[in-house]
């Protein structure tokens, strides 16, 4: 299966060390598309271009059959891939800790979304490690 996986980078890298940890969970059975996602260099200013970073995403959103987000800060980029995902029907999984953040209606409303709360890494890994088992 091949997954879009989506974290705050502009936002804040502030869960880097959390997305990297998720994003090798998952790769333990199905292929990540968005891996850099994690990548602990990567910083808050890419280098690519906001054009070629919007046509590369979209292109991995349309490419993907599942879009799993953690969401444990606001995010604009984020919000936006999960309506282009919802958009183009793919399965949304969203991972927040409730204890942080209150989950914004328009995502925890979404009867199409599956929405999964955690409080701690070890909570989460546990919870991707046995989607689609």
């Amino acid at each position: 299966m091949k997954i879009y996986f989506a974290g705050s980078i502009r936002g804040g890298r502030k869960d880097a060390e959390l997305y990297r940890r998720v994003i090798s969970a998952l790769k333990e059975k199905h292929q990540v598309l968005t891996e850099h996602v994690g990548d602990l260099s990567l910083s808050t200013v890419e280098d690519k271009g906001d054009k070629a970073i919007y046509e590369q995403d979209t292109t991995l959103l349309r490419e993907c059959d599942v879009v799993v987000a953690e969401c444990p800060q606001v995010s604009l980029g984020v919000g936006y891939e999960l309506a282009y995902a919802e958009a183009h029907n793919k399965e949304v999984h969203i991972f927040y800790r409730p204890k942080e953040i209150q989950l914004s209606a328009m995502l925890a409303g979404n009867e199409g979304f599956h929405i999964h709360r955690y409080e701690n890494a070890a909570e989460i890994l546990a919870q991707v490690r046995e989607m689609w088992n």
